[in-house]
């Protein structure tokens, strides 16, 4: 029987066109041309000061930490419910993730918890867009702006998603995007800081290769400029391969999300009803990218055992997401019981927008078949 993976990137000859045009231009490294028209476009999409392509999502939350000045001694509120990227950027800087509980319903963080956690060391918060659904800015933007905080929007995953009408990527001072292979636009890896302050963005561009700026625009200077590291750069930069391939990738973002949605609308159908697992809440107020589907199963369910079946069947599958929180790599004090218990519960099924309508059938036919069979009966001891 065919395999169903999890994750597949749609990439084809569009994007194939693309590169063979990079090469042919004798530029394929990065902040050439091709990297400086992403930009533009990004620019206009997000109605953002500034677009930076990087690397990835990780680097451009890095690069925001280091724009805002966050340092040893500081805290940065973050979402605990998610891949612990944000966690990760805030200790490159030295300072201090604080992890905040998310809402049951959503994954998404809850505002509450983040109001709760705010003190004297607070500088910032960071949201996460989890798996694809936004967060709740408006109240998230109402905490920040009481206690001067900055608020940064972690939409690696949401590419294509809206909240009150706005588009993920510019629902705060700072966003940043990945375009790794899972996501709904891909270069394979890559990323984006999309910044309303135009300053944000040239800092984050300039630390993004070594301190000294573009090499390309530096080669069109008649005479020989050599520039100065006058401080401490990283290399961030998205090759113009990458930047190349994710110009087609935009302009296909609303066909490969709509097959997302209808995959996404197929499994709610057939999962309607069943008492061993509960499908993803949207809010009225916004929209999914549908990077993954995450199933929360019954607490009776053993979900190893389920995987365990669905593997071998060739269904790919995947625990969910992370509570940070637990993560020995943080130390983490705070206790997040929604996070850790959705982290022990949730199941990825395959999301991606090849799935044909038979395979979703057959996923949602294992899924049902595997959890059944790993039901605890009722009244039996754990």
């Amino acid at each position: 029987m065919d395999k169903i993976s999890l994750v597949h990137a749609s990439l084809g000859e569009q994007e194939l066109a693309a590169v063979a045009e990079v090469f042919a231009s004798g530029w394929p490294a990065g902040q050439g041309p091709k990297g400086k028209a992403l930009e533009a476009r990004l620019k206009e999409r997000y109605g953002a000061g500034d677009a930076v392509a990087v690397s990835n999502c990780g680097a451009a939350l890095h690069l925001a930490m280091l724009a805002f000045g966050v340092k040893p001694g500081d805290e940065v509120i973050v979402a605990d419910y998610t891949f612990p990227a944000p966690a990760h950027a805030v200790r490159y800087v030295g300072a201090t993730p604080v992890f905040a509980d998310v809402r049951a319903d959503t994954g998404t963080v809850d505002p509450e918890a983040v109001a709760d956690l705010v003190c004297a060391r607070t500088v910032g918060i960071i949201a996460v867009d989890t798996v694809g659904l936004p967060a709740d800015y408006t109240q998230l933007q109402a905490i920040a702006d009481r206690h001067g905080l900055f608020l940064v929007e972690d939409a690696a995953c949401a590419v294509g998603a809206t909240y009150q009408g706005r588009e993920a990527g510019a629902l705060a001072e700072v966003a940043c995007l990945s375009f790794h292979g899972r996501k709904g636009a891909t270069s394979g890896e890559g990323g984006a800081l999309i910044a309303t302050d135009p300053a944000i963005g040239a800092d984050a561009r300039q630390r993004s290769s070594f301190g000294i700026g573009s090499i390309y625009d530096q080669a069109q200077v008649i005479g020989l400029p050599i520039p100065q590291f006058t401080e401490i750069g990283y290399n961030f930069k998205l090759s113009d391969i990458a930047a190349a391939i994710l110009q087609v990738q935009l302009g296909r973002i609303e066909e490969l999300l709509q097959r997302r949605r209808a995959v996404a609308a197929r499994y709610a159908e057939l999962f309607a009803g069943e008492e061993l697992l509960t499908v993803p809440h949207v809010p009225a107020d916004r929209t999914h990218a549908w990077q993954s589907y995450l199933v929360t199963l019954d607490p009776g369910v053993d979900r190893a055992a389920v995987a365990t079946d669905l593997r071998a069947q060739g269904i790919g599958c995947l625990h969910g997401t992370w509570a940070s929180h637990l993560q020995p790599a943080f130390g983490a004090k705070q206790v997040c019981p929604v996070s850790a218990d959705l982290f022990q519960r949730n199941l990825g099924i395959p999301m991606h927008a090849e799935l044909t309508m038979d395979q979703v059938e057959r996923v949602v036919d294992a899924v049902r078949t595997a959890v059944r069979t790993h039901a605890r009966p009722v009244g039996r001891a754990a």
